[in-house]
Formats: C-alpha cells, structure tokens, sequence
C-alpha cells in the first residue's frame, strides 16, 4: 500500500524557457553546480503544458485545494512568447476543479516586457515580478547582457508599465538578490521609488563547499547587517511595501506561519516542472551540486501524489525533527528554520548532505535577533510550548487606542500580545497540575513545531484561555478535559502535520458531546473518546467502540460584507465565562434572524463609526448568543479571559445590535491594553461613581465605562448628523441621547482625569479620550434636546456619599 502524503503540494514552479537574454553572474540556474539546462528544450512543449496543468488539477480536487499558486519561471519565461504563455495560462485555469482558485504569476528579468505582453496578462490574470537588485550601481554588478551593457534603463521600463493605472494591479513586487557591497541604503531607496506592492530580499546562494563572499572589514556577519539596515529604513518609513523576509521574522516570532521556505518550520509545499516534464524540487537546490533537485520523475509518468513522496520533498517537510543536532538547539530555530535548505548542504565533514546549519548561521542569528531588538513584536515562543511574555505596543498603536480607536494594524497587534498570554496562562495552568508532559501537551508542543498556524487558529479562540484562568484561579472542577480538547481541535486542523500516519489524543467526553473549539461538537457516549486528525477530516472512537467521522452541530459563521466572518458561538462549554447566562444552540429561524441582523448592523457601523469598525473586523472573531433580559432588556458582556468575543442577546433592532457591538468591543481592546499596561495604581482602593450608574465602582469600572462610552457618543453624535433637521420621535430620540452621553462621558473623563491615581499612560489616555470627545461636545443641539437629556439623568442621577 503508499504511503501517505505529509503535505499536498500547493506552489508550483513551471519553467516556459530555459535560456536567459542576461548573463547574470550570480545566477543559480546557469551559474552554479547544476548544469542541467543544458540538455533541456529551450522551451515548454504543448503537450507537456496540457499534461502538467491536467496533474496539477488532479492534485487539487484530490486534496480539495481551495487555492494554488503557479509562477510562470525559466530562464527568462518572456522568452517563450505570448502564444505559448497563453495556452500555459488557459490550460491551468481549465484544469482547476470548481473551487479552486489559481494565483498566477510570472517571474522576469523584465527586458523583454512590453505593452502587449501586460494586455496579455491583464486578460489573463497573471501578475508579474521583477527581478532588480537596486539602483543602476547595484544591478550593474550582476544583471548584465552577455556584452557587458546594462540592464538596468530596460528594467526600469518595465517596471513603469507596470506602474501605469490600466496595469498596475499586475505589479506584484521586485525581487532582489543582496551583495553586501552594495550600500543597503541606497539599493533601498532605490527600490522605494519605484512604489512595489512587496520586495523579497534574497540571501545569495551558496553552500559550505562554495560559501558567500564576506569583504574583509566587514564583520563575521555582513548580510545580517545589511539587511538590518534595511529593516530599520523599512520601519521608519511605516513599512511601504512588503518584505516577506521581515515580516516573516515578525510572524514566527509571535508563533505564526513563515510567508518563505527560507525561514521557519512550516513544510515545502512546492514543486518545480522543467521545460522537458520533469519534476524537480525547489530550484536553489542547483546550487549544491549537479543534479540536486532532480527526483527522477516526470509529468507523463507520475503524479503529483508520487512527487510529494519523494525523499527530497519529504525532507523539506520535516520541520524540526530535519534539522541538525546544532539548529534543534538553537534558541531561535522557530523563527530561522534552519534556512534555506540548500544552503545547508556540505559535501564532506563527518557526513555529507544538508544536516548542518546554514552556511548563513550566524547571519541570521544576528537578523532575528536584531529585528526583535528594532521592531515590536513579541518574543519568540521556546519550542515545547514554554510560556512567552506579551509584548508592548508602538507609541503609534498607544495613541490611537488612547482616543478610543484603533485601525487594523492596532488591533492586530493587540490580537498578537494576547494570543502571548493565552499560550503564558495555558503553560502556566499546565505546569500547575502537576501532570508533566502528558499526552495533550505534547502533542500540542509538538503541533506548534509542525504546524503551528493550526495550534494558532484553536488558541486565538476566544475560549480557549477561559480553561486556564478557572484553572489558575483555583477552580479545579473544570478538570484537565478543556486542554486535551484543544490539543484535539488543533490535530484535526493539522491533519497529520508530518509527524507520522495520523496524530491523536484522547478527550474525556461528558454530556454525551465531545467539543472541538474552533470546529463544533460530536454527539458521543460519555467517557474517554479517541480523536484522530486526518489529511482529509477527523475520526472519532467513542468510550464505546463507535466511530464518528463528522461534526452533528459545527461551529456556524455569518459572512458579513467585505468578506469580514463572525463565528455565532453556540457550543462552546467555556462561553459562559460572561456574566450573563448563554443561550443554547440557536435554532435555524434565529439563526436566520442573527444573520440579517448582523448583516445590517455591519453596513451601519462601517457607514457610521468607521473608526470603530476597522478595528472590529481585525479584532471581533466570535458573537456569543445570551439569553434574552429581563422585560425586554438590552443585555450584552466582555469577559476578560475572551479576546475577540462579545456576548449579545439579540436586540429588536439592527441599530442596537451595532451599538452594542462597538460599546462592548471597547471593553475588549481596553482589556487587553490594561493586560500590557498599568493605565492606574492597582493600590487605588477607593470608589468611584459614573454618571451613568447608582453603584460607586473601582476605577477600573469608571475607566471601562467611560473607554466604552466613547464609542456610544460617536454612535449617537452620527445618528444625530443623520437625522438633521428632521422631525419626528427617532429624532428626538437621538438629539436626547446623543446630548445625554456626550455629557455623561465628558464628565467621567475628568472625573478619572481628577482622581489622582493614573499613571502616565493612563493620563495619555484621559487625553486621548478628551481630545476625541471635543469635536463633539462642539456640535450644537436644540434646546429641546438637551431638556431631554436632563430629564433622563435626573431620573438617573446616583446618589453620591
């Protein structure tokens, strides 16, 4: 019987030319150990291009591939001419299975692009790289014609094509080999100007047999300081354009996935097919010796399945377990991954191969140590799941959340700091039972080295930190059950992850359901179920020998405009950890119901409170269902321990649900501010009254009402503009409320403002709140209204001691 796949295989380089109109020196294909282009067709046959889209679609309904990627390569691809790289193009969208979508790319030198080529590939949908190594200087040093002329007048034409508004869409970066003799500065600038969506900065190949040149003075780690000079320019200019090399640094030190094979853990996911049908592995192998990246196998007589067996791709998906004695110990192997794997590959010393380190290490153990001295992030998560601390916020990010907002990038940030603290807390609760490594444990610790955009997507669930606070607060009741469960949602998410046949953990079911966070529920007898990730689903042995394969009551979402998605979370056992009581699983018609609700809710908060809504949609992943309040009432909830929900009972209008989404969406950023920060002394003892409340609170509770409230006056301020002159009872209504909480909310900020027990930072943000308050204390309103609001908080005036 084959073996199974470890990973389907998702990127694809298929090579149209194999000739070059450049005689670059530094090039791998022509330039180094592998000589193998010389007996290759000079291009792509039609045969061969029908048969390698008809196995990349086959691969894909196999694997039910939501999506692949094909970089049109050589060579120089242009060189094969815009009839054959038509048929290539509708060949491979005609293959694909419903469902799949195809990301299609070419890759050029970009002498030969022209204006005829970009009507092609705006007809077809193909973006387009350029290869550029900086101002004429740098690219002069290398990307050269065979006579010795420059290049560099042609790729700046190509690139301005690329730049007009009929074909900018196509423009998908520049790539740009490093030569530390270049000034990083000026190769940066340079680049800059020509406005790339993205530039991937590539270390130049080389092997432990023919090594990277290092110019004497300067340094044992020339590229690490190099590229760190440009990382600092690509952060002071609020990074313009991506750096997949970065940004990849940035995300594996929070934990996520890398964007590029040449850092991090995540398995090769990519295959090469030459200009004869051969399938080879990735193309920098041709720097370690002749015939590296070959495996022997072709489009005519193999498949893709066969190809993803190889030993080669198979040792590029091992993820740490690949790596050599000295890069499994290293403190930042998560982040490094070992580099690129041909760059590891020596020839003799003890044993042959690609198990040593990087012939880059210490550059890149001085790159990633850098950019976490110079940028934000948080630190790097020790494998085995140790605890990470939470890391700080950019004073940009402390400025916006301080006036109440808070765009994307801002929340995204706070996103990451506390997905830190859920990983510190599950460590921390873990180490408290006293259980030592435990088969939940390590097969999480081992899913976070393998896969851990799967051990991500289950512990950024709103709940999967509830388990850890009861634990370490004490209550024991809650057993070791919710760990285990989460180890199970984040196998089934993996699949098998390269750790062997199938990954598995045991849950202990009561109730009759086992919960799969992030995924749903199985209805199965009570005791201790087996949960298998596959490659393809899950499979389920109850306590009593039954078998599930199935979810009975998955985990519903709402697609809302935009393409923004909401989780209604209606099964979770832990979504009671707000203060009000949860409503159980919602039947189909208030399914329905919530659905247009929060449609419509949606268009309003993006029509009204745009500055409140950007930070929503990165932030808010899941609405937890309440049951409906007392007579009528208005009920929702932010519970500490939830990052990323709010628990509502749905309102009778549209317009309340968005103004309860963005009321208690506050309470959510606020806490994970005050999670990072002391905004007040925490010694502070006394009480404080709101003006909205009878009860005299702490002044955290003032703090969060007044933080909360902001967004209420916004609400109501913009409901006001909206209904502007206009007569009638919603009018007034507005007119009465939106006076009644400008005033509240401007009386409760200096009210914090005056207590004398802010710190610095919490002074910031009593300025931020009075600054975003102003403008709307300005806007004039009938004295009818303000008779209003005074009647509604003499109603509800608190008595003060």
């Amino acid at each position: 019987m084959p073996t199974r796949i470890p990973v389907p295989l998702t990127q694809f380089v298929l090579k149209m030319h194999s000739r070059c109109d450049l005689a670059c020196d530094h090039c791998y294909v022509y330039e180094h150990a592998d000589s193998s282009w010389r007996t290759r067709p000079r291009a792509t046959g039609d045969e061969i291009l029908a048969k390698t889209a008809e196995r990349i679609g086959e691969h894909a309904a196999a694997h039910r591939l939501t999506a692949v990627r094909v970089v049109l390569h050589g060579g120089e691809p242009l060189l094969a001419g815009p009839d054959r790289l038509r048929r290539a193009a509708e060949a491979l969208r005609a293959a694909l299975p419903p469902g799949c979508a195809l990301d299609l790319r070419i890759h050029t030198n970009g002498v030969l692009l022209s204006r005829s080529f970009c009507e092609l590939f705006a007809e077809l949908g193909v973006r387009v790289g350029i290869s550029l190594d900086g101002d004429r200087a740098a690219n002069d040093r290398h990307r050269r014609f065979a006579d010795g002329r420059s290049s560099h007048p042609q790729v700046l034409r190509a690139v301005a094509l690329l730049r007009e508004p009929s074909y900018q869409h196509l423009y998908a970066g520049l790539l740009c080999t490093i030569d530390v003799e270049n000034d990083p500065v000026a190769v940066y600038r340079a680049l800059a100007e020509l406005q790339p969506p993205a530039v991937d900065f590539l270390l130049p190949h080389a092997t432990w047999d023919d090594p990277p040149k290092r110019p004497s003075g300067r340094g044992t780690t020339p590229y690490a300081d190099w590229l760190l000079t440009v990382h600092e320019l690509w952060e002071a200019d609020r990074r313009p354009f991506a750096v997949r090399t970065f940004e990849s640094v940035h995300r594996t030190r929070r934990g996520l996935s890398s964007l590029t094979e040449s850092l991090g853990l995540e398995p090769s996911d990519l295959a090469v097919i030459e200009t004869d049908g051969s399938f080879e592995q990735a193309d920098s192998l041709k720097t370690a010796y002749d015939g590296a990246p070959a495996t022997g196998m072709d489009v005519f007589r193999h498949s893709l399945d066969d190809l993803a067996r190889h030993p080669g791709i198979a040792a590029r998906q091992s993820g740490l377990a690949g790596l050599s004695d000295t890069c499994r110990s290293c403190p930042v192997v998560r982040s490094c991954g070992g580099g690129l794997y041909a760059h590891r590959y020596r020839s003799h010393h003890g044993s042959g191969g690609f198990d040593h380190p990087s012939v880059y290490c210490g550059d890149l153990m001085k790159l990633i140590n850098g950019i976490a001295g110079q940028g934000s992030s948080a630190p790097v998560p020790a494998q085995g799941g140790e605890p990470v601390r939470p890391s700080p916020l950019d004073p940009a990010h402390l400025d916006q959340l301080a006036r109440g907002y808070g765009d994307g990038d801002t929340v995204r940030a706070l996103s990451r700091a506390q997905l830190a603290l859920t990983r510190a807390m599950l460590a921390a609760a873990w180490d408290a039972s006293g259980r030592g490594r435990g088969e939940a444990w390590a097969l999480l610790a081992a899913l976070d080295a393998e896969a851990p955009a799967a051990v991500d997507a289950v512990l950024a669930h709103p709940y999967a930190r509830a388990w850890a606070a009861r634990r370490l607060a004490g209550d024991l009741s809650v057993g070791l059950g919710p760990l285990a469960a989460l180890a199970a949602a984040a196998a089934v998410r993996a699949g098998r992850a390269g750790l062997g046949e199938a990954v598995q953990v045991a849950v202990p079911v009561r109730g009759g359901w086992l919960h799969l966070p992030t995924l749903g529920r199985v209805a199965v007898p009570d005791g201790e179920a087996v949960v298998t990730g596959l490659a393809d689903g899950f499979r389920v042995r109850a306590a009593d020998g039954s078998e599930r394969g199935e979810l009975d009551e998955p985990l519903r979402r709402v697609r809302l405009a935009g393409g923004w998605t909401v989780a209604l979370e209606d099964v979770d056992p832990l979504r009671d950890s707000h203060d009000h009581a949860v409503a159980g699983r919602l039947p189909a018609g208030e399914l329905l119901d919530w659905t247009g609700a929060l449609r419509e809710a949606w268009e309003l908060l993006g029509r009204d409170l745009p500055g409140y809504a950007e930070g929503l949609r990165a932030g808010l992943t899941t609405i937890t269902p309440l049951r409906p309040g007392p007579a009528g009432r208005d009920v929702s909830s932010a519970a500490r321990q939830a990052y990323g929900a709010v628990a509502i009972a749905r309102p009778s209008t549209a317009p309340t649900l968005a103004l309860l989404l963005a009321h208690e969406f506050q309470h959510v950023k606020l806490g994970a501010v005050l999670d990072l920060y002391d905004l007040y002394d925490r010694a502070d003892d006394r009480l404080y009254f709101a003006p909205w409340r009878p009860d005299p609170r702490p002044l955290e509770g003032l703090l969060q009402g007044t933080y909360a409230h902001l967004a209420v006056t916004e609400y109501w301020g913009t409901r006001t503009a909206a209904y502007d002159g206009l007569p009638g009872d919603a009018a007034e209504r507005a007119r009465a409320q939106f006076a009644l909480w400008r005033r509240y909310t401007a009386e409760a900020v200096e009210r914090l403002a005056g207590s004398g027990a802010l710190t610095a930072l919490g002074a910031r943000f009593a300025d931020g709140m009075r600054e975003s308050l102003t403008p709307w204390l300005a806007v004039p309103l009938p004295a009818a209204a303000e008779r209003d609001a005074e009647r509604i908080r003499v109603r509800l005036q608190p008595v003060e001691a």
